[in-house]
């Protein structure tokens, strides 16, 4: 599949990448969590979609659990069945451990958006028969005290190189999954989609269901589904389930 080996091209050159203070530990799950990452791809990803749902970057217990995009752990093993060994990162916060599926956190992002799929579409066939989620960045940032740290505040130069790569890659899935539509899963999202696909596919955004958004906090999958329905990605006799 084209698809995994851009991905795989993707793991490795950002692996490759250095970056300073105040980032001490960057985890590539692209890397460690393959194995999960990859059956996802083979399982779920398709031409010819309605919509591509692009995140930032990996979350500390989500996809850097998981290596699987908002990849709450509940979801992704429990509904998504995906599980696989989770190995751990060469260089390891104490503060930020990986264990896998192990994980007893949960992500509040990813509980949200997978828990609308789920409750909205039934079965994961259902939802990637119209949709795919993929994260800009495979990378996830943390500072010395354990705090995340967000690509968008990397210096210019550890960010340009990152973003040419990230830029590529997504062009490269665009190729291939064919959507008629990119969406952005808040601001940054929809920002780097611009700026790395131009006018080549219609571009728009749906409100982020992180916890730190006040507005996703008052009803992200309504919110969303209002989104959505605007968008004409949902059917309009579809009635809301939320």
């Amino acid at each position: 599949m084209k698809l995994l080996d851009s991905l795989q091209k993707l793991r490795d050159q950002a692996g490759r990448l250095d970056f300073g203070p105040p980032v001490t530990h960057v985890y590539n799950p692209l890397a460690y969590a393959w194995g999960a990452h990859r059956q996802y791809v083979e399982r779920y990803a398709r031409p010819g979609i309605r919509a591509l749902w692009l995140g930032m970057n990996p979350g500390p217990f989500g996809m850097a659990q998981t290596g699987v995009p908002f990849g709450e752990i509940e979801a992704v093993r429990g509904w998504l069945r995906i599980e696989a060994p989770i190995q751990k990162p060469p260089h390891e916060h104490p503060k930020r451990p990986i264990l896998g599926f192990a994980c007893e956190r949960s992500e509040v992002s990813g509980r949200r958006l997978w828990g609308w799929a789920r409750e909205r579409f039934g079965t994961p066939m259902a939802f990637f028969e119209r949709f795919f989620v993929y994260n800009y960045c495979p990378l996830s940032f943390m500072e010395e005290s354990g705090r995340n740290f967000t690509p968008d505040k990397l210096p210019e130069e550890e960010r340009a190189p990152l973003f040419a790569l990230c830029d590529e890659a997504l062009r490269q899935t665009v190729a291939a999954l064919k959507p008629t539509l990119v969406l952005g899963v808040g601001t940054f999202a929809e920002k780097r989609a611009r700026a790395a696909l131009g006018d080549s596919v219609p571009i728009a955004r749906v409100l982020h269901p992180s916890p730190a958004s006040p507005a996703a906090n008052r009803g992200w999958a309504a919110a969303a589904e209002k989104t959505l329905f605007e968008l004409r990605l949902l059917d309009p006799d579809q009635a809301s389930s939320v």
